[in-house]
């Protein structure tokens, strides 16, 4: 059985495939997750029989992350798999998440706050786990938004 990872709050898309909870391939793709997501799922539920998929449900592009979990939820309702959710914190060191404007999302203690980047701030890529690691992950997968409303 597949295990998927989807990282769609930044760019390039990321997508993990995990066997046995072992990456054994990766898919980086430039473009709207509207866009993108469908057509490598095309791809994805011809080749694997998966039986869970994870996205990162928090923090990021508010877009990005409606998008992904409408079309996600709707994948594993059709195709009897599991949905759950990370924050993306967990993919990318812990470091700041571009935010709105100059600000940026900061874990401090398991809170995520918004704030200016402070000069000494350092910036990490995203990346795929090199294997799986399910506690991390929660059953809760409604996108969890952090800004206030305007």
């Amino acid at each position: 059985m597949i295990d998927i990872i989807v990282i769609s709050i930044s760019i390039p898309i990321k997508i993990g495939i995990y066997e046995n909870k072992v990456l054994i391939n990766e898919i980086e793709q430039e473009g709207k997750t509207s866009d993108i997501l469908p057509l490598i799922f095309e791809k994805l539920l011809k080749e694997y029989d998966i039986k869970s998929i994870t996205y990162v449900n928090t923090p990021g592009s508010y877009m990005a992350i409606k998008v992904a979990y409408v079309f996600l939820k709707t994948v594993c309702i059709a195709r009897d798999i599991e949905l759950n959710a990370a924050s993306g914190f967990l993919f990318n060191d812990n470091s700041p998440i571009k935010a709105l404007g100059k600000k940026y999302f900061f874990n401090k203690n398991g809170e995520i706050i918004i704030d200016f980047l402070e000069e000494k701030s350092i910036i990490s890529d995203f990346k795929l786990p090199k294997s799986l690691d399910r506690t991390k992950f929660s059953s809760n997968t409604l996108p969890i938004y952090n800004l206030p409303a305007v």
